[in-house]
């Protein structure tokens, strides 16, 4: 995520007062891609398997405890 002017290789979406520009190649690869907000920040979930994880828990994005 960084600060960005949109082109035209980009869709613009406005969410609850938020700008989000996204190039649309990057958007068809990631779909779908959600972006949340909270008190610690933005949390960016997509459709790209990342493939980190915790080997111990065969479980993706986090580990178990």
């Amino acid at each position: 995520m960084a600060l960005d002017e949109l082109k035209d290789t980009d869709n613009l979406y406005e969410v609850d007062g938020f700008k989000y520009i996204v190039d649309k190649e990057f958007m068809e690869k990631t779909k779908p891609l959600k972006v949340d907000f909270n008190h610690f920040g933005f949390k960016i979930t997509s459709g790209i398997d990342l493939g980190a994880g915790c080997s111990s828990c065969s479980t993706t994005g986090s580990c178990c405890s």
